[in-house]
């Protein structure tokens, strides 16, 4: 073990991001590519590749015509597109000229967009026609003027193509620590809160992310499933793959990704490395027969947005003979800890920090806890913070105090660390269920259901008990070959008390069609806690 992990320790000795005074992606890292490929788009029907030079250019154009509009340094801009060449464009062009990047998903309600465009002060607007017209109420509530750029013909919006007839503009470089982008990220208050990224703390630090964890090289092709409008693209179909030189593939699909399309795309296209949620990897291994599941051209496997259980792990590792290796970051951080391709495999594992990280798990007083032990998943902030953290929530002390504390950065995710230094998930401070004086995480529980041949999908969240508090409730999708049953209920549930401790067991399954999930695939669990507790919105 000691001698498989000595490259890892090299690498956590010797890596270090240099942070320049100024700085600019687009001229330092992105421009540089050249002739190589930088992104190739599809609809299923239509095959487009596109080099660096080529989106040097049209992002150059692009950010001349918005310095035309009056879009400045500083200013903030809100996109609302889904995965076309377009998006990749216009984040380019924002950062060419140093305004501030705010990405949407398109399933935002016209009450999420006023609420961005008070919260933000966004001077602009970029989307498409399908979105216009919950965009325009939403103006419209909010009773200032905002820039509006369609790339469609809209009426009263500016037209993307005429914008980007605009002489070039390269742009320049600016102070490292100057905004770069807002995300939107639900707060334990309940509303949004907006976590600021530098000019480097996303475009520069995500070489952690494609270096160590997406194991990019220069002229890889790297397909992230991911929503443009969440932190996963840009961790992944962004400043990871851009900063190692690889090419962004990207698959423009209106609704769901079904297995079926994922495991077809990768064998019809030339992908190389793939990050996908652990709903799919699941539903791919529960739907198809293991012989079916060979891709030639596929060398790394990942998974992001949650622990993928061991089962699936093991099972993908025998049918196509790669791993998928775990990994862990937030919207605040690049990858922060992952299973990385260079030290021994614990199928389940969250994984070891990544270079330029120090993490432990702690107590609510700073004090590292002993291996084995469920805490806080901490960062160390002092007395070097990490190029990859976030700056701030912006004008939220609350969350500020919650999160920074003496010389760590809580993340608010719960897990522990074993003898040999790995860390494992518990699950979200807030999805921790608490039955009894039992601290139970929810993904524990879900590995030990999965493994059932009845179930082919499950969420598991708390659900109050006159009792006990709160209980553990499953919310389960079947395979094929089975139908509800009380029967079925008590063999799930025999079936889990010796998968793990006999109280995790989920004393109340309910059985569903489908589960919640985000565009990207991932599970909704806040809104099935929310259900359980009567406190869905009308």
């Amino acid at each position: 073990m000691q001698e498989a992990m000595q490259k890892y320790y090299e690498e956590l000795k010797n890596f270090k991001i240099q942070v320049p005074e100024k700085f600019s992606f687009p001229l330092d890292v992105f421009d540089k590519w050249g002739d190589a490929q930088a992104l190739i788009w599809t609809n299923g029907e239509t095959l487009e590749k596109y080099t660096f030079k080529e989106l040097t250019v049209y992002s150059s154009k692009l950010a001349g015509g918005f310095k035309k509009l009056g879009i400045n340094k500083g200013d903030k801009v809100l996109i609302l597109l889904p995965n076309i060449p377009q998006w990749w464009v216009i984040i380019l062009a924002i950062m060419r000229i140093n305004a501030v990047a705010i990405p949407g998903t398109t399933l935002l309600t016209w009450k999420d967009i006023e609420y961005r465009l008070k919260a933000a002060d966004i001077k602009a607007v970029i989307s498409d026609a399908e979105n216009a017209s919950k965009i325009e109420e939403a103006v419209n509530k909010y009773g200032k003027d905002i820039l509006l750029i369609n790339i469609n013909n809209v009426k009263g919006w500016k037209n993307y193509d005429d914008v980007i007839k605009a002489d070039a503009y390269l742009g320049e470089r600016t102070f490292s620590h100057d905004p770069a982008f807002i995300f939107f990220t639900s707060g334990t208050t309940g509303l949004p809160k907006m976590v600021l990224h530098t000019q480097v703390s996303y475009p520069l630090a995500h070489v952690i992310t494609g270096k160590f964890w997406l194991d990019l090289k220069p002229g890889d092709i790297h397909w992230n499933i991911s929503d443009t409008g969440w932190a996963k693209a840009a961790w992944s179909s962004f400043f990871g793959p851009w900063n190692m030189g690889a090419t962004v593939f990207t698959y423009y699909r209106k609704g769901k990704f079904s297995p079926a399309l994922i495991v077809e795309t990768l064998k019809k296209y030339e992908i190389n490395t793939l990050c996908g949620p652990p709903t799919a990897y699941r539903m791919i291994v529960k739907e198809f027969p293991l012989e079916e599941l060979k891709f030639k051209t596929v060398r790394h496997f990942v998974a992001a947005g949650e622990p993928l259980n061991p089962e699936i792990i093991n099972l993908w590792k025998e049918a196509t003979g790669e791993w998928i290796y775990n990994g862990y970051g937030q919207t605040e951080t690049v990858n922060t800890l992952a299973m990385f391709k260079f030290v021994p495999m614990k199928a389940g594992a969250t994984g070891l920090p990544t270079p330029g990280f120090i993490i432990d798990i702690i107590d609510d007083n700073g004090n590292p806890l002993p291996p084995n032990t469920e805490g806080n998943i901490a960062i160390k902030i002092n007395p070097e913070r990490p190029v990859g953290l976030f700056q701030e929530y912006i004008g939220d002390k609350l969350e500020m105090a919650a999160a920074f504390r003496g010389e760590w950065y809580y993340t608010r995710d719960r897990g522990y660390k074993d003898e040999d230094g790995y860390f494992w998930f518990v699950g979200r401070e807030d999805d921790v269920i608490i039955s009894a004086g039992y601290r139970i995480g929810p993904f524990e529980v879900e590995s030990a259901l999965i493994k059932h041949p009845a179930v082919k999908e499950a969420a598991v969240v708390a659900s109050p008990d006159e009792v006990r508090g709160e209980v553990v409730k499953a919310f389960i999708v079947l395979t094929s070959d089975y139908t509800p049953s009380e029967e079925l209920v008590r063999e799930i549930q025999d079936f889990v008390k010796k998968e793990t401790a006999p109280y995790k067991y989920p004393r109340k399954i309910e059985f569903v069609e489908e589960l919640p999930k985000t565009i990207s695939g991932k599970i909704k669990r806040k809104e099935l806690k929310l259900k359980e507790f009567g406190k869905l919105p009308k």
